[in-house]
C-alpha cells in the first residue's frame, strides 16, 4: 500500500483548491477533522464523501478526536457533555450496569460516526490521574485507578470495534504523572521505570488496539534528551516490548510546543525514533505540502497493519 507516513489535517468545512491537490495527487495516509471542518450533518457527509472521492479510495481513513464533554469536535452537531471520569465513577460503583450504558453510548456515537463517513476516533484515553496530574486530562480520564482505566478502555475497543470503528489508544506510555500541558511546553517526568511501570504504563499492557498515539514527555530517568514520541529507547524497549502494542503508532501532533523543532525536523526525528505515523494538526495547506514532500513512504509493517484496517472495515 503506497502511502506517506503522514496524517494531514483540513483549514475550514470545503476543501481548498490545494487541498484537493493534496488529496488527489499526493499521498496522505490519512486525514484528522478538527471542530473548524464540521459544521453541519450534510456538510460533514459531503466534506468525507469529497476526501474518499479524490483519494479514489472507499475506506481512507478519516479521524476524529471525539472523547465528548472537554474534546468535542461535533459539539455543534451533537450534545454528549459526558466525560470519561463519569464511566469511571459509575463504573466502580456498578460494573455491570455501567458496562452496559457505556456500550450503549459507544454504540451511539459509533453510529454517528459512521454516517457521517469517519471511521476512526482517537479514544480511549488510558492515562491514570495522579494527584499533579495537569489539568489537561482531567475528567478526560477514567480514572485514578489503574484497572478500572484498563477495564474501560478494553471494553471502549470491543464496542467501537464492534461498530466497525478503530479507537486509539492515548497517550502511550501514559500523560498521567505530566504536571505541565504538552501542547504549551514539554512535560518532565522524574519517575523512575518501576514506579512508571507500576502505574502509568499498566492500563496500556497488551491491548488489542490498532492504533496507539505518543505521549510529548520526556521520562528522564529512561532518556534523558528525547520525549517519547522521538525516543528510540522509549518505543522499542517500552512500548512496543514491555506494554507489547503490536499496532500503528501514530505521533501525538507534531505542531505542539513540546517538541522543539520545525515541523519537518519533529516529523522526520518521530519516524526515525519508531513512530510509524506523523500526526499534523494545524491545517495549513503549505505545510501540509511541505510535510508531504519531505516524509518517506509507510514502511512494510504500516503497508500490513493498513491493510488489516481496511479489512477490518468490511
Amino acid at each position: 500500500m503506497k502511502k506517506k507516513a503522514l496524517i494531514v489535517s483540513l483549514k475550514g468545512t470545503k476543501l481548498s483548491k490545494m487541498e484537493k491537490i493534496l488529496l488527489s495527487k499526493e499521498k496522505p495516509w490519512g486525514v484528522i477533522l478538527f471542530k473548524r471542518n464540521l459544521k453541519s450533518r450534510k456538510q460533514i457527509k459531503n466534506l468525507t464523501m469529497s476526501i474518499r472521492n479524490l483519494t479514489n479510495d472507499t475506506k481512507f481513513p478519516i479521524i476524529i478526536d471525539e472523547e465528548g464533554e472537554k474534546v468535542s469536535r461535533l459539539r455543534n452537531i451533537i450534545k454528549h457533555d459526558i466525560s470519561a471520569s463519569f464511566f469511571g465513577n459509575l463504573f466502580k460503583k456498578n460494573k455491570d450496569f455501567c458496562s452496559k450504558t457505556y456500550q450503549e453510548y459507544i454504540f451511539s456515537l459509533s453510529k454517528i460516526l459512521n454516517e457521517l463517513g469517519i471511521n476512526i476516533n482517537t479514544i480511549p484515553v488510558l492515562d491514570v490521574i495522579r494527584k499533579n496530574t495537569n489539568k489537561i486530562i482531567g475528567n478526560r480520564s477514567f480514572s485514578n485507578d489503574k484497572k478500572t482505566v484498563q477495564q474501560l478502555g478494553k471494553l471502549t475497543l470491543k464496542y467501537l470495534h464492534i461498530k466497525k470503528i478503530a479507537g486509539v489508544i492515548k497517550h502511550i506510555p501514559g500523560h498521567g504523572a505530566a504536571k505541565v500541558d504538552s501542547h504549551k511546553k514539554l512535560p518532565k517526568v522524574h519517575l523512575n521505570l518501576k514506579q512508571l511501570n507500576k502505574i502509568d504504563f499498566y492500563p496500556f499492557k497488551l491491548s488489542n488496539a490498532k492504533f496507539a498515539m505518543t505521549a510529548h514527555i520526556l521520562y528522564t530517568k529512561i532518556d534523558t534528551s528525547n520525549p517519547a514520541t522521538q525516543s528510540k529507547k522509549i518505543i522499542k524497549k517500552i512500548i512496543r516490548k514491555k506494554l507489547g502494542f503490536k499496532g500503528i503508532l501514530i505521533s501525538d501532533d507534531i505542531s505542539m510546543k513540546a517538541l522543539k523543532y520545525d515541523l519537518i525536523t519533529n516529523a522526520i526525528k518521530s519516524l526515525e525514533a519508531g513512530c510509524n505515523l506523523v500526526l499534523y494538526c494545524a491545517g495549513k495547506a503549505n505545510d501540509n505540502f511541505k510535510l508531504i514532500k519531505s516524509i518517506p513512504y509507510i514502511d512494510k509493517f504500516t503497508s500490513k497493519k493498513t491493510s488489516e484496517f481496511y479489512k477490518f472495515l468490511r
